[in-house]
């Protein structure tokens, strides 16, 4: 299944109450990593059992996903959101994904109106790379490249091929859905945006485990509306590592150049 098949799967699933929502499903190695479903593709799904239980004038500030177990492809798994506080100005979810009696995966989720406010302060980032005119990144090796990478284009700029002993601790490039969906929502942001290698693996001299532990993004509004074969742009640096830990931070930016949401991840290597 595409992202949006599943989706709509998600969707199609769900059970809504009013302050949770419920969701079964099952996927397939399609979207494997490793041994594991995709993470970004497993955060991406439980933002869509959430979104149903916030009010439409109310758009998504953070995500804060931590990835507690393996979450296996072709086994049935629940995701269940609940609707923890919903205020004024903004609402507060949590996110459990349930497989086996086991916990996978648990989020926060953020969403927030837009208020009338003297602070503006405008976004200066900017990145300089020239959008591609095709994919350009890890060939399709059985047993090294992650099944889900087939679902993505990515173009990179500065970095190295994970697992190749590289110096450098950064990637900058350019990342898009390989086949384009019907259109770009928060979900296929989400999802988008964690198909990255950690900087980290270029470093190493041969492969390795590797873990993101936590997640967070933070989302940027207003922002231009975007075409689904857009080309978005990524800039993620290790600020530190060491004790089999990296801690890491991306920009993404659209085809236009504004900035759409600030990435930070805790990664676990097991080298």
């Amino acid at each position: 299944m595409n992202i949006d098949e599943l989706i709509n799967t998600v969707v199609r699933t769900q059970v809504l109450s009013e302050n949770q929502n419920v969701a079964e499903l099952s996927v397939s190695d399609q979207w494997a990593q490793g041994r594991t479903l995709f993470g970004g593709l497993s955060a991406g799904l439980a933002y869509v059992v959430c979104k149903p239980l916030v009010d439409d004038d109310r758009v998504l500030r953070s995500l804060t996903v931590n990835f507690v177990g393996p979450l296996m492809y072709d086994v049935p798994f629940q995701i269940k959101a609940v609707r923890l506080r919903s205020g004024k100005n903004v609402s507060q979810l949590s996110v459990q994904i349930v497989q086996q009696d086991n916990v996978s995966l648990i989020a926060q989720v953020c969403f927030g109106v837009a208020r009338t406010s003297a602070v503006k302060v405008e976004n200066t980032d900017t990145h300089g790379m020239p959008q591609p005119t095709k994919a350009k990144f890890i060939p399709q090796i059985p047993k090294i490249t992650p099944r889900f990478l087939r679902n993505f284009d990515l173009s990179i700029q500065a970095g190295g091929v994970p697992f190749l002993n590289s110096k450098d601790a950064h990637y900058h490039g350019w990342m898009r859905f390989k086949q384009p969906p019907e259109s770009i929502t928060d979900v296929h942001l989400i999802t988008l945006i964690d198909a990255w290698p950690p900087t980290l693996l270029q470093m190493l001299k041969w492969p390795a485990p590797a873990s993101t532990v936590s997640w967070n993004i933070e989302f940027i509004h207003p922002h231009k509306p975007v075409e689904p074969t857009d080309w978005f742009a990524y800039q993620a640096h290790t600020r530190h590592a060491a004790d089999g830990y990296g801690h890491t931070e991306a920009n993404i930016w659209d085809a236009s150049g504004s900035l759409v949401a600030i990435s930070r991840q805790t990664v676990a290597i097991f080298d």
